[in-house]
């Protein structure tokens, strides 16, 4: 047995999280439009578009399929949002369970918004990033929904998670 994570836990840490977030938004859709400014989202709505559109985007560049536009990624409803979740697993899930995949291959990006430095990267680490991008901002949702008065229960630090038993 290994001590170090991997990607597959890290993936049911995500999914949980996920979970959690579309159920608590489904019973408090009033959360959906709370100011945010993370991220230039203007609300939580669109601030769960980014998150979940994120994930789907960087699963479709590991997978080589074409990369969703970002003016094509929906701005709702809550639903269709979590669908971009869904995709985005889906695919990470079919990349982990292939034996052939090279996940120390590199992969560049064409990006003016990621320093030259920082835009070649393994498979492995940008699957990581995008499972710890969904996590950090997912905490911040958490701090948010708080400050606004709700009480959301989010218990996403990965000791909470049925990842790794």
């Amino acid at each position: 047995m290994t001590v170090a994570i991997s990607l597959e836990e890290l993936l049911i840490w995500n999914e949980e999280s996920s979970a959690f977030w579309k159920g608590l938004l489904e019973d408090n859709p009033s959360i959906l439009r709370l100011p945010c400014g993370i991220g230039g989202a203007p609300d939580v709505q669109q601030f769960i578009r980014h998150i979940w559109g994120a994930e789907l985007r960087w699963a479709q560049r590991l997978a080589g399929v074409p990369e969703t536009p970002r003016d094509a990624v929906p701005a709702g409803p809550l639903d269709a949002l979590f669908d971009l979740h869904t995709q985005a697993t889906q695919l990470m899930r079919e990349l982990l369970a292939d034996p052939a995949h090279d996940w120390q291959a590199s992969y560049t990006l064409d990006v003016s918004w990621l320093p030259p430095h920082a835009r070649t990267s393994t498979h492995r680490k940008i699957l990581a990033h995008a499972l710890f991008h969904s996590q950090r901002h997912f905490a911040q949702l958490a701090t948010l929904v708080r400050a606004a008065g709700f009480t959301s229960g989010f218990s996403g630090d990965l000791l909470f998670s049925s990842a790794l038993g």
